[in-house]
């Protein structure tokens, strides 16, 4: 159930405008680099292990730290 066109019609793409190619570039760079930092993340766990429980930060603690960030970037609508 794919949306993709039949191979005869991979010819007839429609090309985007220079800005829409280049936004499209620039997301694929943001994508490109977390992939990179996650593969690098995995690669050091692969290598040395899982942190030491005292080196760690308990996820509550950095979910209330994203909120805050959150909340700061978008004020609360009356």
């Amino acid at each position: 159930m794919s949306e993709r066109p039949p191979p005869e019609a991979a010819g007839s793409r429609q090309s985007l405008e220079p800005a829409a190619a280049d936004a499209v570039r620039a997301y694929a760079a943001r994508t490109r680099e977390s992939a990179d930092q996650l593969a690098a993340v995995l690669e050091d766990l692969a290598e040395n292990g899982l942190p030491a429980v005292d080196d760690c930060t308990p996820w509550e603690d950095l979910r209330e730290a994203h909120l805050a960030r959150l909340t700061a970037q978008r004020p609360a609508v009356a």
